[in-house]
């Protein structure tokens, strides 16, 4: 379709050099293929071309002192790509390889993440190539004030409501909140995911982990299956990863494996959820110290990993749960997850396989949950958030839980649904993007060009 064709090369052209984001915007706009041909009137509103191009992006110079007293310099983005449906939504994320094309790419899978949870948030991302690790309290700190004294004019409870992503967890948020308020003297819930006793949510920092869980649920039993007595692998040992395990033990399911940058860790027994936590959360050091509690485990170096893939994905399990960053799971990962008899595959990082990978799930008939549904339940607790913030309220950990695992259901429903009309009922990566996209496609003829 030369529509799809044209509107990707002028992507190239104006945005050059920015491949993450190619990938996610053509991996949706394949997908409305079908669509577009039942619907001329989204290409007489130019809605593909719009929404494809960021209503604002925002790019500054981020300046600090270190503990030595050298000023250090990095760049900060916050990418508001579509408010047609509420307020920007989306993470900071803090990490070496944030730059143009990876906050754009987040900011563009936000747009149809947060559509497909029924709630009022538009899709917004933002970050830095500032690397926490090895940096001390203080440090962190004063980045984040840093940070802050630039993003604070262009955010609000009702224009953009930032949140946590790599590199950004309590800590960060802790300090990116407070120099908010120190600025602007109000005390409101402009960022999301901050602590429990000044403006947080019961069950935000599980939401993304436990979401994603409750997605393969949705997909297992929608087969006939249970997630009880599954065997999971899990990559990641970051929130997402943490609460994964913590949920699949919940429902009877054995998580077996855990990753991070230097090592994969296979315990063929269960991973020991308080010792990952411990690692992780208290002392935020290696898994290779995992070893030291647990001999009968497995450490896998990275420089030991396969040259086309990840360790994590080679090992044998019946669900697989992507949980660290982008295009973690290769097309000979995927082969092998395939080999190794994994027939679920739930992302609870965004676009977490390549698309030749996706490509393999798909003609595979597996189910797979691509990261925009699988992971949304991290978002739609920030807007829970919001929601209590606004009302000055805190809500009960089963009243979120259950908000939350009512989400994931009705996502699925969308998406499942979605496919069938359009002749691919086990497409649920076609059926995410056009869902999400006829919900934002349509607020935006409504609310005329602009």
């Amino acid at each position: 379709m030369p529509y799809v064709h044209d509107t990707l090369e002028r992507l190239r052209k104006s945005s050059p050099a920015q491949f993450e984001f190619y990938q996610a915007a053509e991996e949706v706009l394949e997908c409305l293929r079908p669509l577009l041909d039942r619907t001329p009137r989204y290409h007489g509103h130019s809605i593909v071309e719009r929404i494809v191009e960021p209503e604002r992006q925002i790019m500054f110079r981020v300046c600090w002192t270190d503990d030595t007293g050298r000023v250090q310099v990095n760049k900060g983005y916050r990418v508001q790509f579509n408010s047609a449906l509420g307020p920007y939504k989306g993470g900071l994320r803090f990490h070496p390889s944030v730059n143009s094309g990876i906050i754009k790419f987040l900011g563009f899978e936000q747009i149809f993440k947060n559509a497909l949870t029924g709630l009022p948030i538009g899709g917004g991302k933002g970050g830095s190539d500032f690397d926490p690790k090895g940096k001390s309290d203080g440090e962190i700190m004063r980045f984040c004030q840093s940070f802050m004294s630039e993003l604070y004019r262009h955010i609000g409870p009702t224009i953009d409501v930032p949140a946590g992503d790599i590199g950004v967890g309590a800590r960060e948020i802790g300090y990116l909140y407070g120099q908010h308020k120190r600025l602007t003297t109000r005390y409101e819930g402009v960022l999301t995911g901050k602590g429990l006793s000044w403006g947080g949510s019961i069950g935000r920092k599980e939401a993304t982990g436990y979401g994603a869980v409750y997605f393969a649920q949705n997909m297992l039993e929608a087969r006939g299956e249970a997630i009880e007595g599954k065997t999971c692998l899990v990559s990641g040992a970051g929130n997402v990863a943490i609460h994964t395990v913590e949920k699949l033990y919940h429902l009877g399911a054995l998580p077996v494996t855990c990753s991070d940058s230097r090592g994969t860790i296979h315990h063929p027994e269960g991973i020991d959820l308080d010792t990952l936590k411990r690692l992780k959360e208290v002392k935020r050091t290696s898994l290779r110290e995992y070893i030291e509690h647990h001999p009968e485990a497995h450490y896998i170096d990275a420089v030991d990993y396969p040259a086309d893939g990840h360790a994590v994905w080679r090992i044998k399990g019946d669900v697989a749960f992507p949980s660290a960053t982008q295009n973690e799971v290769t097309e000979a990962d995927a082969i092998a997850l395939l080999q190794n008899g994994v027939h679920c595959i739930s992302e609870g990082s965004n676009m977490s396989s390549t698309a030749e990978a996706v490509d393999r799930f798909l003609e595979a008939g597996i189910a797979y949950g691509p990261g925009k549904a699988a992971n949304a339940g991290g978002v739609a607790t920030s807007q829970l958030e919001m929601a209590q913030n606004s009302t000055m309220q805190q809500w009960t950990l089963d009243k979120v839980d259950t908000k939350l695992q009512a989400i994931m259901a009705d996502i699925h429903h969308q998406c499942a649904s979605t496919a069938a009309e359009f002749d691919a009922p086990t497409n649920l990566v076609l059926g995410a993007n056009i869902a999400g996209f006829r919900k934002v496609a349509d607020a935006m003829i409504d609310q005329g060009v602009v």
